[in-house]
């Protein structure tokens, strides 16, 4: 007897579900990374710093929507806190991308160093953690004092072991989960940076012990 059409479409839905459940899974059993990244990002900007974020293709849209998270909350009476995203100024990525002795990769390094101060905030994201200008322009954020905070899929790639202060990792290879799990996680981080932001001695040095 052959299955019905509705028992193969609750089996894709139920693989499909399945997909997903190990990447958020693992986000969980590393929740605690996700908080002392998420209470770094606060104390940066508790100090003044602003948040730079920047990634390619699909990540580059993360990232203007973790700027304008920041900067213009949805929820009413939460703080605006200032972000940019360097892929927005399609004149500057283009004009470094083609420009001599710069290139592809220079595109978010070229910018950081003329944009960021060293008491920012380098939110980097790639769907696999090898994206060479990505890992370029967190090196270079490194090297001028910002705290660096890598949002990766996959194994981490590159990115996994390159010094970066906090790398948060969705461990799937489908790039589609990994953009899932990415902007559960940096709604996450916009979250707990107002919570550490509004909890009094909370970003401290005692606080941070």
């Amino acid at each position: 007897m052959s299955s019905s059409p509705d028992s193969g479409a609750h089996e894709t839905v139920d693989r499909l579900f399945e997909r997903r459940v190990e990447p958020v899974n693992q986000i969980l059993a590393n929740a605690d990374n996700v908080a002392r990244a998420c209470h770094a990002v606060s104390r940066r900007f508790h100090d003044g710093g602003k948040l730079v974020v920047f990634g390619n293709g699909g990540a580059s849209t993360d990232a203007q929507h973790v700027a304008v998270e920041f900067v213009h909350p949805v929820i009413v009476g939460k703080r605006a806190l200032p972000a940019i995203s360097l892929t927005s100024d399609v004149a500057t990525v283009t004009g470094v991308a083609t420009g001599s002795g710069e290139g592809l990769d220079e595109v978010f390094a070229h910018q950081i160093r003329h944009l960021a101060d060293p008491g920012d905030i380098a939110l980097g994201i790639s769907t696999d953690g090898n994206c060479a200008n990505v890992l370029r322009g967190l090196r270079e954020s490194g090297d001028l004092g910002l705290l660096t905070v890598g949002l990766v899929g996959g194994d981490g790639g590159a990115m996994a072991d390159s010094g970066i202060d906090h790398v948060l990792t969705a461990r799937a290879t489908d790039p589609r989960v990994v953009k899932e799990v990415h902007v559960t996680v940096y709604h996450i981080l916009w979250e707990l940076v107002h919570v550490f932001l509004e909890q009094p001695g909370a970003l401290t040095s005692e606080g941070a012990a």
